[in-house]
């Protein structure tokens, strides 16, 4: 009993009410560091875990790579392009205007590091947010029968 008497005992802490907006924010943290390791590596393909049920019905993990795709493209001057995504959804920064003009490729790794700044900082929670809210409003409410 004296190995216990070592420690300090307290009660349990409540578990945290999940905020969305910080859901989302972090998520699009996540996507803008994969691109920016997809920059610095055109191979870069982070592994998974999945569970796969094998031929006897049994449920095992299996590690698969998640397929990155780039959000950057060149337009027809040969800049390159960069546009913000959530989800399936275009984030649009600026009125009328939802793609980041970089420049060159050695410039893409700069601007993706700002856009995860500015992400942790929560200026792009306005985007996050009027992407979500589109989500809601394009589903349409089932009848009661």
């Amino acid at each position: 009993m004296s190995i216990l008497k070592s420690l300090t005992f307290t009660v349990s802490p409540q578990q945290v009410a999940r905020n969305p907006k910080l859901l989302r924010r972090q998520k699009l943290v996540d996507r803008l560091q994969d691109q920016l390791q997809l920059a610095k590596d055109s191979s870069y393909a982070p592994m998974v875990r999945r569970w796969k049920r094998t031929e006897d019905g049994v449920r095992s993990p299996v590690d698969i790579q998640k397929q990155v795709r780039p959000w950057w493209r060149a337009d027809g001057t040969g800049n390159l392009v960069l546009v913000l995504r959530s989800g399936l959804k275009t984030l649009e920064l600026e009125k009328g205007k939802p793609a980041v003009v970089v420049g060159s490729q050695d410039k893409l790794g700069a601007v993706l590091e700002i856009l995860i700044a500015a992400a942790k900082a929560g200026e792009l929670d306005a985007a996050l947010e009027a992407t979500a809210n589109l989500g809601e409003k394009s589903i349409p409410k089932r009848r009661a029968a």
